[in-house]
């Protein structure tokens, strides 16, 4: 099942897209820690060069784990959501980039959730931008990425607390090493 084709979201408005998403539901990276909660990204528009600054964070046994990158289309000139996000290893050393895939395969008129997945399959996000996602919505977002060749037996759900933890408040986890095989879907 390798590159078969994929419906792939056309005409994303990037600054629609930008703002903090909270992941609802993910197949876990086997460096992802197994206790992991409350993990969001929040995307901000760089105006200068179009590109979005990626903010990821989680938070396990109450320290916050995070890692920060780039994220840009692959193709310019292609109307599909297919971006590359780049990330520097180790997070607080940019010492040489690692990128990933990010393919937005669905989103809902108003941009409320999303569907975010890889070429490989290999990987596989359900967003929201609240902590919670109704079940109904939550069944359809799992058919979608089923009809896409997605294996939905591998959807984690991440546990959210609402009110969500501040990132501010919160004491850090440096070893933001398991974002990287994450988002290389390793």
């Amino acid at each position: 099942m390798a590159e078969e084709r994929m419906t792939v979201v056309k005409g994303l408005d990037v600054a629609r897209y930008m703002g903090r998403w909270y992941e609802i539901a993910s197949f876990p990276s086997r460096n992802q820690p197994k206790n992991g909660s409350n993990t969001r990204a929040t995307y901000t528009l760089n105006p200068d060069d179009g590109t979005v600054n990626v903010l990821n964070e989680t938070w396990t046994d109450g320290k916050r784990g995070f890692i920060q990158g780039t994220a840009y289309k692959a193709d310019p000139s292609n109307d599909e959501a297919k971006l590359k996000v780049k990330f520097y290893v180790p997070p607080f050393l940019p010492i040489f980039p690692v990128t990933g895939d990010y393919w937005v395969l669905y989103i809902d008129s108003d941009y409320q959730h999303a569907l975010v997945g890889q070429p490989s399959r290999s990987s596989l996000w359900i967003l929201c931008r609240k902590p919670d996602l109704d079940e109904g919505t939550y069944k359809e977002l799992v058919e979608k990425a089923e009809a896409e060749g997605y294996d939905v037996s591998k959807l984690h759900k991440t546990p959210q607390a609402d009110p969500p933890p501040e990132s501010e408040t919160a004491p850090n986890d440096t070893k933001g090493i398991w974002w990287i095989k994450s988002i290389l879907g390793k």
